[in-house]
């Protein structure tokens, strides 16, 4: 009887503890709103407003087509990082990939930025790994694009997508990853070693009351998705917030919150494994200081794709390779990649 009663007593307690924080507004987060640049960017004319579905809900993209293409061309189909939306820093990629004569293909995935969902701002890795199968084969349905000749490329959070998605579709072309967190092992060494595991113990409550109300139908518990060091956050990395604030300054559409039951979810299938049944080639572009992804996040992806892989590093964190001189430096070498694995010889200058 003793056991019994310690048991249900143990019940209580955890039946009290979610009660209060599902229904009680006891975890208050504070925002953290980056400063936005009101003017707006002009839209470039190769860009086309585009969309596609995955079951009934539109995800909604930018394809952009270099002008008078006499044939049908390669397309760079782009994902960007956690949280991210295409109407951010990823434009500049697309434009330079259009002005070497290939076709780009940007897009918002599911419950962020202006593709639909709901709840809004809601994170879940296996769900975008099928919005970017529902793009490619939105780009291969299109009369201006070569569908042999499509390349996958990602940044940051979403630089194992490509592995993943070329592991099982032998037809995809190359693929790019950017700073990308790849290897589940080492990105979680660097982020215990970054922030410990009061850091979870911190973010927990939030993630069970987000769940907690979404079994029940409730509304949506969120938190930002970078903050300043010490505050409650999904990133809270020393200069996360700054770069952060850099790379969406133009967006329009960007929400600095995510829900917070992520912490709850699965990584998603491993692309260490996956990069074993790639059979084109892959571009990885590192940065060495990286405090969000582990520098060497892509080192056991390369291993496995042997000759298959490219290694390219540069000395800088993770940001820095979106801007400035770095961004010069990469988005060459990542031309130069595409160019030489899915253009014709004649059209390489």
């Amino acid at each position: 009887m003793k056991i019994l009663r310690g048991v249900l007593f143990a019940f209580g307690i955890v039946l009290l503890y979610l009660i209060v924080i599902i229904f009680f507004p006891v975890l208050k987060v504070p925002k953290q709103p980056f400063k936005r640049v009101d003017h707006k960017k002009r839209k470039p004319d190769c860009r086309r407003d585009v969309q596609f579905f995955v079951g009934d809900i539109p995800i909604r993209g930018w394809l952009y087509l270099p002008e008078a293409a006499s044939h049908p061309v390669p397309c760079v189909i782009i994902s960007t990082g956690f949280g991210g939306t295409k109407d951010g820093v990823i434009e500049s990629y697309a434009l330079r990939f259009v002005a070497a004569g290939m076709a780009a293909l940007t897009y918002d995935y599911r419950h962020f930025g202006e593709s639909g969902g709901e709840p809004r701002q809601v994170f879940d890795v296996l769900a975008q790994h099928d919005d970017l199968r529902a793009a490619v084969a939105y780009a291969r349905g299109r009369q201006e694009i070569d569908g042999e000749k499509i390349a996958l490329w990602g940044t940051s959070a979403a630089g194992g997508y490509g592995l993943i998605i070329a592991a099982e579709d032998p037809q995809i072309g190359a693929v790019i990853s950017q700073c990308g967190a790849i290897d589940h092992q080492a990105d979680t060494e660097l982020f215990m070693k970054r922030d410990g595991i009061g850091y979870i113990l911190r973010l927990l409550p939030h993630a069970q009351r987000d769940k907690g109300r979404s079994r029940l139908g409730l509304s949506p518990h969120t938190f930002p998705i970078v903050g300043k060091p010490g505050t409650v956050a999904m990133l809270t990395a020393p200069g996360a917030f700054e770069g952060y604030s850099r790379v969406v300054q133009h967006s329009e559409t960007f929400k600095n919150e995510v829900c917070a039951r992520l912490l709850l979810r699965q990584h998603g299938p491993d692309a260490v494994e996956a990069a074993k049944k790639v059979q084109c080639p892959v571009l990885f572009l590192a940065c060495e200081n990286d405090n969000l992804a582990a520098p060497d996040s892509h080192k056991r992806a390369a291993e496995a794709l042997g000759a298959k892989a490219k290694v390219i590093t540069y000395p800088i964190g993770h940001f820095d390779i979106y801007e400035g001189d770095y961004f010069e430096k990469a988005v060459g070498e990542m031309t130069a990649f595409l160019q030489e694995h899915l253009q014709p010889k004649a059209v390489l200058i």
